[in-house]
């Protein structure tokens, strides 16, 4: 239970990335070394995968109540990946964190995670983790051996037209040696939830 006597409401971390940058490894890390940071569990439309835990993976819902969920205003961002779909942040999940006095950090993408920005203003770090360039993305995605080569061409352009939203994030930080990638995205953070 948060401390009434000095409480203080915990603010949010963004993540936010072109496919294959390393922002999951980056959120895994930061989330290891700062207690004081709860995960943002996202909502989806789409069915749980072999042993996917609803409310600790995600938060499965119908495209039904996921629809209805946004007409009520109830996501912080939501998007609609493909037709029928939909991932999203619940605004009662990430208040609740907030509540409790942690911070909470989402992984999310582009569009996502500017969207929170806006929301939330100066209580929100954006942070925009990129590749330090499109072949090293590329060579990044080929060595996971996880997708096919038009998939690998879909994730590249849309790396591309992603890189060009960098500028509205408050932190950019170029993922080319992952062991400096690490200290630097736990540096940002921690300096960021101390500042009062």
């Amino acid at each position: 239970m948060p401390n009434p006597e000095n409480h203080k409401k915990g603010k949010l971390i963004i993540f936010s990335a072109p496919s294959g940058s390393g922002k999951t490894t980056l959120v895994r890390y930061i989330m290891l070394h700062l207690p004081q940071l709860s995960f943002s569990v996202s909502a989806t439309s789409r069915p749980p995968r072999p042993g996917e835990k609803d409310g600790l993976d995600y938060f499965f819902i119908s495209v039904e109540e996921f629809r209805q969920k946004i007409k009520e205003d109830a996501f912080v961002e939501w998007e609609e990946v493909y037709e029928n779909q939909f991932y999203g942040s619940l605004r009662s999940e990430v208040e609740k964190i907030r509540e409790f006095g942690d911070s909470v950090v989402f992984d999310v993408d582009v569009k996502g995670g500017i969207s929170i920005k806006k929301k939330y203003g100066d209580e929100a770090l954006a942070i925009f983790v990129r590749p330090p360039s499109i072949a090293v993305l590329e060579a990044r995605l080929r060595h996971r051996s996880t997708e096919n080569e038009k998939s690998i061409r879909q994730r590249l352009d849309r790396a591309t037209y992603e890189l060009t939203f960098e500028k509205y994030f408050d932190k950019v930080l170029i993922n080319d040696n992952l062991e400096k990638a690490r200290k630097e995205a736990l540096n940002m953070v921690r300096d960021f939830i101390e500042k009062d």
